[in-house]
């Protein structure tokens, strides 16, 4: 059993109340946060995308579906890891519920110990792909601040153009491309120009870097 729960909040989507009942027990008593649903729809109404969390999910509901609820969440661009639970498991369904993103689907009954696994495993990818966001977010606002002059330099940098090769483009002095890598370092909080390429390659904020007018020459400064 998971020694350390992860933060964040279970969702648990099933229209049979004995193991909507018995789950949300079960996964209480470790420590872990539960909120259950009887169907589709009341998920739909009560599930805040601010919350960390993941989603327990029945295959086959009445009205809307485990699956169908995975297609609204994709057409809303919600993208809380889903692990599907069923009775009555088809490959169909299984492989649908993978190409579409799934992190897990499992059959009932099902080993509740296996179960807490998949969930804390789920918990943790949605806490480390929020906090990754919030990093992406972060160097975008950072690159935002950019002076025009600093964006073409890193633009440049970016396509693997050396200081010498910067300043012959942009026709300024090498010393003074130096001046606006130190620069460029500050305002993004980076160690290193090598650290900072390899976030933008990352994060694939490259366009963020896009230069909107010609470079102009500054002369040197």
């Amino acid at each position: 059993m998971p020694t350390k729960k992860p933060g964040g909040l279970v969702y648990l989507v099933d229209d049979d109340f004995a193991i909507r009942d018995s789950l949300s027990l079960f996964i209480e008593s470790t420590g872990q946060a539960v909120k259950s649903f009887e169907s589709a729809e009341q998920f739909l109404q009560a599930y805040d995308q601010e919350q960390p969390g993941c989603l327990l999910l029945d295959v086959r509901m009445p009205v809307m579906s485990g699956l169908d609820l995975q297609d609204v969440l994709l057409k809303n661009n919600i993208d809380i890891p889903i692990i599907f639970i069923s009775g009555h498991a088809e490959v169909s369904d299984s492989a649908k519920a993978f190409r579409a993103g799934a992190v897990d689907f499992i059959e009932k009954p099902f080993d509740n110990l296996v179960l807490l696994e998949r969930i804390e495993e789920a918990l943790n990818k949605d806490i480390d792909a929020r906090t990754e966001y919030a990093e992406k977010l972060k160097l975008i606002h950072s690159i935002d601040q950019l002076t025009l002059r600093e964006k073409e330099i890193l633009h440049l940098i970016v396509n693997n153009c050396s200081s010498k090769e910067v300043a012959s483009v942009l026709g300024i002095s090498s010393r003074t491309v130096e001046v606006h890598r130190a620069h460029i370092m500050e305002k993004t909080h980076s160690e290193s120009i090598t650290q900072l390429l390899i976030m933008i390659v990352r994060y694939d904020v490259v366009t963020h870097l896009a230069i909107r007018q010609p470079p102009t020459s500054d002369n040197g400064h």
